[in-house]
């Protein structure tokens, strides 16, 4: 299938870059990446990712816009306040870009239905706000042999990682295998976050999105990058796949 004047316009300055070029672009329109969770970093990741072409993409979250969300989740706007996000999200995205199909999945993501949820993606985006979504996330991600980016901010701080055991690298449980102490990750409406850094870890999140889908370029496969906002400082850790991870490696056979 050939671009439309349109999108061959609207995709321009991705086409003009060698390391996408048109084939790139055509693997972006027929990619499909679920979004688990349309706030603070959902909203930068699936705004860049309609933007840029990604023909489908599948949003997942039962939450509704409030008002304390405006701060940050820059997809909802206030007269969208009281709607499920997956609405406002479908909204946004397909104003900004009419080629990009959007499908709003409105359910909590867990071990129970994670596989349906992420039916037909082929990619996986995380940014939810709760530990025990990021496990069933990464389960689900590793049955169904897909690879996942996963994104967390708290107040000055976020982090990225992409996550694929079925291709060789470490799954979130080998480098998390345990729920975090009571009190050392608090949420954003308890301990703040800064507006704009998930703005900042999205839009990261979607960079390492598109490079995975074109092959552009070097992702941060088996890697963790940490942007400390308040000091303006970047830095990137190697992670090392555990052999008896109870999710990826023998401990799940245990």
């Amino acid at each position: 299938m050939s671009f439309t004047a349109d999108e061959l316009e609207r995709y321009a300055r991705h086409i003009v870059l060698r390391e996408v070029g048109g084939m790139g672009q055509r693997k972006l329109a027929d990619a499909t990446v679920a979004v688990i969770g349309a706030g603070g970093l959902g909203s930068p990741a699936l705004l860049y990712l309609a933007a840029s072409g990604v023909g489908r993409l599948i949003v997942v979250d039962d939450d509704r816009v409030s008002l304390s969300n405006l701060q940050r989740q820059v997809l909802h706007t206030t007269d969208r306040v009281g709607r499920p996000k997956t609405d406002s999200a479908a909204t946004a995205l397909r104003a900004l870009n009419p080629h990009v199909a959007v499908e709003g999945r409105p359910e909590r993501l867990t071990e129970a239905n994670a596989a349906r949820l992420l039916d037909g993606a082929q990619l996986v985006l995380d940014g939810s706000d709760s530990f025990a979504t990021r496990t069933a996330v990464n389960a689900a991600c590793v049955g169904l042999g897909l690879p996942l980016i996963s994104g967390a901010i708290a107040q000055w701080e976020g982090q990225i990682s992409l996550f694929h055991p079925a291709g060789g690298l470490p799954c979130y449980a080998c480098l998390f295998p345990d729920p975090p102490a009571p009190g050392q990750a608090p949420t954003c409406a308890e301990a703040g976050v800064m507006g704009a850094l998930p703005g900042v870890v999205g839009a990261m999140m979607a960079a390492e999105a598109l490079k995975h889908i074109t092959g552009a370029g070097h992702t941060l496969a088996g890697e963790m990058l940490i942007y400390d906002a308040l000091w303006t400082e970047t830095r990137k850790l190697r992670i090392a796949r555990d052999p008896g991870c109870r999710v990826c490696g023998t401990g799940a056979h245990a």
